[in-house]
């Protein structure tokens, strides 16, 4: 078990980093709001949990051990892998998942895609009591790894993000276009274009 990664980032994308360890670069898969976080170049220190598979070892990476807990522990609901547990983290964060399961708000677990309604229900009755007593996953604030794309670069690279969380291509590209409509970021801050998508998805 691989528990913890620290060295320096040498890739940082929307949903996942390239740490180099020790001459090694590791890919580790992340929350949207972990790697937005990172800069190239940087000294980072993960919380990780490794996903054994038969074909292949995955390193998922958090900025909080409670963070990593919340992940690892919504996996012990049937129906319930990696990819969705991530994207449970993605799309909530680790405070404001934690509050809908332990007060049964399944309602807005739905909002997360790959979880509907018998899901919400099954989540909630099988972890109310055990995130309970997690402690806090709030991370610390970062700020958001700049990208050189040009106004509208932005807009491929979210959507491809999105679709890897489990919205279809026709939702994806819906919630871009609204973002677009409205007050936009920087041009090259890819990771709060991103988070701006993610609210447009959860209304």
């Amino acid at each position: 078990m691989i528990a913890s990664l620290a060295g320096v980032v040498e890739y940082a994308g929307l949903d996942r980093l390239v740490v180099r360890v020790g001459g090694v670069g590791v890919l580790v898969h992340t929350p949207p709001a972990t790697a937005g976080g990172a800069h190239t170049g940087a000294e980072i220190t993960l919380a990780t949990s490794l996903v054994v598979r038969e074909d292949s070892l995955t390193l998922f990476g958090f900025d909080t051990p409670a963070e990593r807990e919340m992940f690892e522990t919504v996996q012990s609901v049937s129906g319930v892998g990696p990819r969705l547990a991530l994207a449970m983290l993605s799309v909530m964060g680790p405070d404001e998942l934690r509050l809908a399961l332990s007060t049964g708000d399944a309602k807005a677990l739905t909002k997360i895609p790959g979880i509907g309604a018998k899901s919400a229900d099954r989540l909630v009755l099988e972890l109310r009591d055990k995130v309970g007593r997690l402690g806090s996953g709030g991370s610390p604030a970062g700020e958001p790894a700049a990208s050189p794309t040009g106004a509208g670069g932005w807009r491929e690279p979210v959507t491809e993000a999105l679709v890897g969380l489990g919205w279809n291509a026709k939702q994806a590209a819906d919630a871009v276009d609204k973002v677009a409509a409205g007050d936009q970021p920087d041009a090259g801050d890819i990771a709060a274009y991103l988070r701006l998508a993610l609210r447009e998805l959860r209304r």
